[in-house]
């Protein structure tokens, strides 16, 4: 295994974080725990969660595995998804972030989180508010460090414009949605991550599944995308379907599983610190495992992003960007 520092922290993590959504749900106790032995024996030291996964069943599992090896793993959880039935219990207020964290750390049987994200844009709290408490987790050290999900780029980095400015403890890492279909983080958020030294933890590497080559041979394949309005949803244009099967298609040409050949698309992005994969049984894992024994060259880079396409310049003037590539390039 490979690994990469996070961000501007110092702290080194595998170029691959297991992700635990499917802990207590698709994956129960026994598997899940399956899962996690074998991503340590293979290097894996990353490992992200949400306080909203399975009800907090993800956290309670992940929390009895970690024990005995707490200070070797680098473990996030999330805050602001719906958690409760009660009015209050979702966001980035004040009063959530601190209830929630109680509970998250009881769940996670530890005294801190290595990196606590907010899960997505609150429009109904001032952004400073949310700062500001998340500044105090990290003073109290129940956080070590601050990450958030599913941010536009804009508020992202007005976020650590306010953090400079009020000197507090900003965000160091991001976790957008990234895969060969959805490529929109490439325009802004990506080389925001880049420049700010942000680590990124991308999730979705394999589309929900799409990718990984079950949906091109099976019409009736089952999986998040036939199961889950959320996911159907998503990736719901046909486009994304002819891709996927001339992807599948090709990877099969290079004697490489799906799976695999996504993940290492998604690993070639140099902004990218490590992105998420999650499983629902052994063999699912085993097959995304393979990426990490991959080094794509140029040529299957190139043949691999050229099935989709790429997402405009964030400002429709390519050209001049082109234009600067070639001075630079010939200076």
């Amino acid at each position: 295994m490979n690994y990469s520092v996070l961000g501007n922290t110092g702290v080194l993590v595998s170029k691959i974080c297991f992700g635990t959504m499917t802990f207590g749900a698709e994956a129960d106790e026994n598997e899940s725990a399956r899962m996690f032995h074998r991503a340590l024996e293979v290097g894996i030291n990353f490992f992200d969660c949400s306080n909203n996964y399975s009800d907090g069943r993800a956290e309670s599992i992940l929390g009895k595995l970690i024990q005995g090896c707490r200070d070797e793993v680098v473990i996030t959880s999330k805050v602001s998804q719906r958690v409760g039935q009660d009015i209050n219990a979702l966001g980035s207020s004040r009063r959530h972030i601190m209830l929630s964290i109680e509970q998250s750390l009881k769940r996670l049987q530890t005294d801190r989180i290595d990196v606590y994200f907010i899960h997505h844009f609150d429009p109904l709290t001032p952004m400073e508010e949310s700062l500001r408490a998340l500044d105090d987790l990290v003073r109290q050290g129940k956080v070590l460090y601050l990450g958030v999900s599913n941010w536009a780029a804009w508020q992202i980095a007005k976020a650590l414009g306010i953090s400079a400015q009020k000197n507090l403890a900003r965000f160091e890492c991001i976790e957008p949605m990234y895969n060969l279909l959805k490529r929109q983080a490439e325009v802004e958020i990506l080389p925001l991550a880049s420049s700010e030294k942000l680590g990124v933890i991308s999730y979705s590497p394999l589309a929900a599944g799409l990718l990984s080559g079950k949906y091109s041979h099976n019409a009736s394949a089952q999986g998040r995308i036939t199961t889950k309005k959320q996911y159907n949803q998503r990736y719901s244009l046909p486009k994304y379907y002819e891709i996927a099967t001339a992807f599948s298609a090709y990877a099969t040409s290079l004697g490489i599983r799906p799976s695999a050949l996504a993940l290492a698309w998604v690993m070639a992005n140099p902004a990218i610190t490590a992105p998420i994969v999650g499983a629902s049984n052994l063999t699912q894992l085993e097959e995304s495992l393979l990426a990490r024994e991959l080094v794509l060259d140029e040529e299957v880079l190139t043949h691999v992003t050229n099935l989709s396409k790429t997402p405009a310049n964030a400002t429709d003037r390519l050209e001049e960007v082109l234009d600067a590539q070639f001075k630079l390039r010939n200076r």
